[in-house]
């Protein structure tokens, strides 16, 4: 499989000369802080829409809040075209600095902005700019990040070092529960409502120094001045050579982040719908995103162990058999056993798709629109579908009356990104076992 230039660790012969661990983890740490600033809005949307969104009903705060939420989305593609294309004629390392400095502007505004009660109108008018600030930031984030991981990868080990990408997406979340499951177990409900939800995105805040510290030691992967004519090529010339992996990319994200951001919702779903405590609720999202950390980095080794493909259709398949019976359980005995196990195995088996498809996409491209594109692709996913995701599940959950709406929603998109996941080559350049 041509996958475009060669990686730094191929350049340097040894990937021990670059560091290669610690630059993982300097990409991933401001990755993984990004997206703990950025979930942090879905585990308090309820707080987040008292505050600023204050209406004659439950169900209108709620959606008002959820609608800001998405907002954040609707920037994303923008995001990831402008910096994409930056980290693949600039370099990844400015674009990673660019969006991460972006990212923590925008969560000090959203954590110190006044309450509605305080400033009237301007104050969800401030909350939404910056969620919109947000999503552009994030929008950069993933290409540059994904394509960074990639090229510093040896080919042997390429899925595993890329699994840390989905993994510090699911560190971030299991994070944002953890600080939620303390905050709700060590505040009044209305000081967690009051002021509780500040804390947690300061918590974030605090560590923007370090991110940016360790992203600004970063060893480039882009090679400055060779091959200069190539890298400036127009993109979308390019892009249009590989769109039937583009088309199938953009399905596979599609599954995935309805998958991701409906699970993300579970703590509001939780006790809205459910009517179980905060505390429980909580905890369950901090357990099946501990779950998912371990998922992530399983399905690496496995997609460099036995080849992409097996590690994102057998997983596939098996979510999408689960998902019923699991929400069965769930809504006729909620509990601690059915949240915590149930949504547990599900994490468990439908993370490991993801973190094979996070490396086949990147290994299909060329690195002269690694970047950009896997960015674009992203963005365009997330912000269709994931800036949606809740809202429609809310939606669901509010004209059917069904609580097993979202399981109807998490069925559909399964079965689409199943299909794509079939349809997807094989791009393992080295498989170290499975022969």
């Amino acid at each position: 499989m041509n996958v475009g230039k060669q990686t730094l660790s191929e350049k340097s012969g040894n990937p021990e000369r670059v560091g290669i661990s610690r630059a993982a983890f300097a990409a991933t740490i401001g990755n993984m802080l990004e997206f703990y600033d950025f979930i942090t809005y879905s585990f308090f949307a309820i707080q987040i829409g008292h505050t600023f969104f204050p209406a004659q009903s439950e169900y209108g705060s709620l959606m008002l809040s959820l609608a800001t939420f998405g907002a954040g989305f609707v920037t994303r593609p923008i995001g990831g075209i402008v910096l994409g294309i930056y980290s693949d004629r600039i370099g990844r390392r400015p674009a990673m600095l660019l969006s991460f400095a972006l990212m923590g502007t925008a969560i000090l505004v959203i954590s110190l902005t006044p309450s509605y009660n305080s400033i009237g109108l301007a104050a969800p008018i401030i909350v939404i700019i910056a969620r919109m600030a947000q999503g552009f930031a994030l929008g950069g984030e993933v290409g540059p990040t994904t394509a960074y991981l990639m090229e510093i990868a040896s080919p042997e080990r390429r899925a595993l070092v890329v699994s840390w990408q989905p993994t510090s997406q699911e560190i971030a979340a299991t994070a944002g529960a953890l600080v939620g499951v303390i905050l709700s177990k060590t505040m009044a409900p209305e000081a967690l409502e009051s002021y509780g939800w500040r804390i947690a995105f300061l918590i974030g805040a605090v560590c923007l120094p370090f991110g940016l510290w360790m992203r600004s030691s970063l060893p480039e992967t882009i090679p400055q001045g060779d091959a200069g004519g190539e890298r400036s090529s127009n993109h979308l010339v390019l892009a249009r050579r590989h769109i039937r992996v583009i088309v199938l990319a953009l399905l596979i994200l599609a599954s995935g982040t309805i998958s991701t951001y409906v699970t993300q919702y579970m703590t509001t779903y939780a006790q809205n719908t459910l009517h179980v405590g905060t505390t429980l609720a909580f905890t369950t999202s901090l357990v099946s995103n501990g779950i998912g950390i371990v998922a992530a980095l399983l399905g690496g080794w496995l997609a460099d162990r036995y080849g992409r493909k097996p590690v994102m259709v057998w997983p596939q398949l098996v979510a999408l058999v689960l998902t019923y019976p699991t929400f069965l359980w769930i809504v006729h005995a909620p509990g601690a056993l059915s949240l915590l196990f149930g949504f547990g195995v599900l994490t468990l088996v439908g993370s490991l798709p993801f973190t094979a498809f996070y490396a086949t996409f990147a290994e299909a491209l060329p690195q002269n629109i690694r970047g950009g594109v896997f960015a674009t692709i992203y963005a365009v996913a997330i912000a269709s579908f994931g800036g949606t995701a809740q809202l429609v599940v809310t939606w669901l959950l509010h004209i059917s009356g069904n609580p097993l709406a979202p399981a109807w929603y998490l069925l559909l998109a399964a079965v689409v990104g199943l299909i794509a996941m079939g349809l997807m080559p094989e791009t393992a350049p080295i498989k170290t076992g499975g022969k």
